[in-house]
């Protein structure tokens, strides 16, 4: 790493394992559409599941900086404000326009996006000008045979594409898409999804090849069986640590992931105080009940 991502990732708990266990972040769900399905990704609400994927209500671009304030004054140690989904961060301007709302009123925060990469590079100027510093690409083959066995289509201007020819399309959207947002500036960490039998021998191919892009680290998150995968088994610890040797002869990797919420609010291990914040906010902030799968 350069000495500014260096500088960023040490305020960031999603990409230092010392910020992690002392500093906070906020997710916030406001991107209600996705533009591919994974096999693994099951979207929805509640309060109680501690996963990606799962809200429990959707926020209004224009009630952030609320959220936030509130945030702030239960756990000032937040040093992060994300956007995670519960949809794709890309596939519609909600998170653009709160992450611009977001840098006007609290500059001294990361600002710190998750996306599938597949309008990356179509929208890459667009997320660095609305004040995003760190980003997150889930990168799960860079090989469309193994790809196609996790995601079951993209959506591509407005056509669905499937099997092989949908995954080369996210692969070749995802490698233009890093590369220019790692030219202007991004500190890039790419997540990978751990799935026994499918990708497991193919971890070292993709950080070598998000390495070359401009990466600068790299999360492996152990499957969640669930969706069309709920009948696999969930990666062991050997397995896990055999794929994060792979990925370390390319670039450095984080090992603290809390497969955290789309709403999740505090310091990451030490309790999620979300519902305290909207508590607060009960009366003042709009939210939604239901999102588009896309």
């Amino acid at each position: 790493m350069s000495d500014v991502e260096l500088k960023v990732s040490l305020k960031h708990p999603c990409f230092s394992g010392e910020a992690n266990a002392n500093r906070g972040r906020i997710h916030l769900p406001v991107s209600p559409v996705c533009n591919i399905q994974c096999r693994f990704c099951k979207r929805t609400f509640n309060k109680f599941e501690n996963r990606p994927g799962v809200t429990a209500k959707l926020l209004e671009p224009r009630d952030a900086v609320d959220v936030i304030r509130k945030s702030l004054e239960r756990c000032p140690e937040i040093t992060v404000a994300g956007i995670a989904g519960p949809g794709d961060t890309l596939a519609t301007n909600h998170a653009l326009e709160t992450f611009a709302l977001i840098h006007r009123e609290f500059p001294e925060l990361i600002n710190c996006m998750s996306t599938n990469g597949l309008l990356l590079e179509k929208k890459a100027q667009e997320v660095a000008a609305a004040g995003v510093k760190t980003l997150t690409v889930t990168v799960n083959a860079v090989d469309p045979v193994i790809l196609d066995k996790i995601v079951s289509h993209v959506i591509w201007d407005g056509k669905i594409f499937d099997g092989l020819e949908g995954a080369s399309i996210l692969i070749d959207a995802q490698k233009r898409g890093i590369a220019k947002a790692a030219g202007l500036g991004l500190v890039i960490k790419i997540n990978i999804v751990l799935v026994p039998g499918i990708n497991e021998n193919h971890i070292g191919e993709i950080a070598k090849t998000v390495s070359a892009l401009g990466a600068s680290i790299i999360n492996i998150i152990p499957l969640l069986p669930q969706h069309e995968f709920s009948g696999f088994r969930a990666p062991d610890c050997f397995a896990l640590n055999a794929a994060r040797e792979e990925a370390e002869k390319y670039l450095p990797v984080f090992k603290h992931c809390q497969h955290c919420r789309a709403d999740a609010i505090g310091i990451p291990g030490r309790g999620d105080i979300s519902a305290l914040v909207y508590g607060d906010l009960e009366k003042s902030v709009q939210v939604a009940e239901t999102f588009s799968h896309g």
